[in-house]
């Protein structure tokens, strides 16, 4: 087993919470703020989808699955749809009202599915080339897909536990 193959059954992973999901993502799970919190569930599952798509983007050069799959208009968020939600005001975060789960569930699975073929189309000594040279130390683009990874499963992680509270409502 190489590295591209670890990411790419890394990449996978985000996409198995998702699928257990599925069955309990109502409106009013999506769009619940549970404990006050500005972040709902359909919040984590639209970011884990823009997080994805907006790092991806800048390290393949490609176009954004936001805008090129129609995912920008079929959501309607506007301005605050096309961020990422990193440094949302309270008053933005709560903005992200989504009532559609196959609409969440469609841009994350097509957002990972392009992170799959992105790995796929990788050399394993890609992932040594420096993409961040800014950051101390520099980030390499194995370091990156890493984080993208990282990142998703994390927020899926909390919607699919506030999805499995038996008493959250």
């Amino acid at each position: 087993m190489n590295a591209i193959d670890i990411l790419l059954d890394a990449a996978s992973r985000p996409l198995d919470v998702l699928v257990n999901m599925r069955g309990k993502l109502t409106p009013q799970i999506l769009n619940e703020h549970l404990g006050g919190h500005d972040n709902s569930v359909a919040w984590l599952l639209w970011h884990t989808g823009r997080e994805i798509d907006v790092q991806l983007m800048h390290l393949s050069k490609g176009e954004e699955v936001w805008i090129r799959d129609g995912f920008r208009e079929r959501f309607g968020l506007g301005e605050i749809g096309d961020g990422v939600g990193y440094g949302h005001s309270p008053e933005e975060a709560r903005a992200v009202v989504v009532n559609d789960p196959q609409l969440l569930v469609d841009y994350v699975t097509a957002t990972s599915n392009e992170l799959t073929r992105y790995i796929e189309g990788l050399d394993e000594s890609a992932l040594s080339d420096v993409v961040a040279p800014r950051w101390n130390p520099p980030v390499t683009r194995g370091v990156r897909l890493v984080s993208i990874i990282d990142d998703a499963l994390q927020h899926l992680a909390q919607a699919a536990y506030v999805c499995g509270l038996p008493s959250r409502f």
